[in-house]
């Protein structure tokens, strides 16, 4: 039976609401969109409840008011500033000696639960990037796999639990219940990338207003991730004073005017920071400069997460370059210039069955990615903020409502004696050790199952 999904990207500078309609086949089609200005945000991360409230509900309005219809729930974006990515392994045997979920399941669990996660952090996305059965590597799905042992390992990211509580408050302010929560570079890498980008090795750029997320794939997950804390935005501040005019004709000029190409020295005339009656002439050539070196310097520190990230050489698919600054005349060659990992591509959200013009562009990469997350198009299997585990293949629920607590801890990998039944599987939370003499017996008994 169809369902009915809102998607809410929460950008820096915008805030994007899509109502889609996933039919039992996983095609999606968009109903329903509404755009606002975000307020009450700096750099991806919540500044005033209220404020941010009150954008978020502004585009849902219109969202709805467009799909005529009423959603109650929605699966979010969330930025990745304040987040801290990891890598850990897990290691079960396997009692019947054919790999059933259970095993999977009880893997991933183990390799959450052998993680050094700080405290104040919350898990986001717990994704597995090899899975090893026995002595072989890089097993795309060990389900159904005879063998003696299972191991994995999982890429991590964490975010604030403050972080999480904020964005979901805000949420719950608009009246929509927050069902699930994704990175926001996880969701733009959905929406722009293929399975063979994936398996080459892709590094996916998403150039924000405010902030700027990397994701490194290599093989079926992302491997890496980063944030920068420098946008489009910024382009339009260094304008702004370097022709000495406000911020919204340095904004007129950057997109009117900006390009990366050979500059002109043709002439345009700007009114005046603080006296606005009183213009002066600019030549086009300054705005170049400005514009490039900002970019310029942006593009630098992005290939050096690249490099420092140690999968440079994995990138047999290049880069693509997506979010609202992709838009810029030249950008392309100058990435061809700044990176030497392959090939540079521009990219804009994979096509949906009716989807707006408005939203079809690639500053919208990460709203349309929201959808098609919601219809099943993630990690074959992963751990999402719910603690849920995910696979391709699962049923979806109908309602599920992210619940933090201030005090929630990560789950301990418990022992599965039969196999699930359920496609969905909810992680039972540390807190339920009810004592230290507990405690001790169930780090005993994980210790002996992963050996058993």
């Amino acid at each position: 039976m169809a369902r009915t999904v809102l998607a809410i990207d929460i950008g820096s500078t915008k805030i994007c609401a899509i109502i889609a309609r996933i039919d039992d086949d996983n095609s999606c089609a968009a109903i329903g969109a509404g755009i606002t200005k975000a307020q009450g945000l700096k750099r991806g991360t919540i500044t005033n409840i209220e404020l941010a409230s009150k954008s978020i509900k502004q585009a849902v309005d219109d969202a709805k008011r467009v799909a005529a219809t009423d959603v109650k729930s929605a699966i979010v974006s969330i930025s990745g500033s304040y987040t801290k990515s990891l890598n850990s392994s897990g290691i079960v045997n396997i009692q019947n000696k054919e790999i059933s979920f259970n095993e999977i399941e009880r893997v991933m669990q183990t390799s959450l639960y052998n993680a050094n996660i700080p405290n104040e952090y919350e898990v986001l996305h717990a994704l597995p990037y090899n899975f090893k059965v026995d002595d072989q590597d890089y097993i795309e799905d060990p389900l159904g796999m005879n063998a003696a042992r299972l191991e994995v390992e999982t890429h991590i990211i964490t975010t604030q639990k403050a972080n999480l509580n904020n964005l979901k408050k805000a949420v719950s302010g608009a009246g929509i219940e927050v069902e699930n929560i994704i990175l926001s570079g996880y969701a733009s890498s959905i929406s722009t990338i293929n399975d063979d980008e994936k398996e080459l090795g892709v590094a996916v750029i998403d150039i924000g207003g405010n902030t700027s997320n990397i994701t490194i794939h290599s093989g079926s997950s992302i491997r890496h991730n980063e944030f920068l804390g420098v946008g489009s935005n910024h382009v339009t501040n260094d304008l702004s004073m370097a022709l000495h005019t406000p911020l919204s004709v340095a904004e007129s000029v950057k997109i009117d005017y900006g390009s990366l190409l050979t500059p002109s020295n043709d002439l345009i005339e700007l009114p005046m920071i603080g006296d606005e009656k009183t213009t002066h002439e600019v030549s086009l050539e300054v705005v170049h400069n400005v514009i490039y070196a900002r970019v310029e310097e942006t593009l630098m520190i992005l290939a050096q997460f690249i490099e420092n990230s140690g999968l440079k050489d994995q990138l047999g698919a290049g880069i693509v370059l997506t979010g609202g600054l992709s838009k810029m005349e030249g950008i392309r060659e100058l990435a061809v210039a700044t990176f030497d990992s392959g090939p540079v591509r521009l990219a804009r959200p994979k096509e949906m069955e009716g989807l707006f013009d408005d939203i079809r562009g690639p500053e919208f990469a990460s709203a349309v990615g929201l959808v098609m997350y919601a219809a099943k198009n993630y990690t074959p299997y992963e751990i999402d903020v719910n603690k849920h585990v995910r696979h391709s293949n699962e049923t979806p629920l109908e309602s599920v409502s992210v619940n933090f607590k201030e005090n929630s801890e990560i789950p301990v990998a418990p022992i599965a004696e039969e196999d699930v039944k359920e496609t969905l599987v909810s992680l039972p939370d540390k807190k339920e050790k009810k004592s230290d003499e507990a405690s001790s017996f169930n780090k005993f008994w994980n210790w002996a199952t992963q050996l058993f």
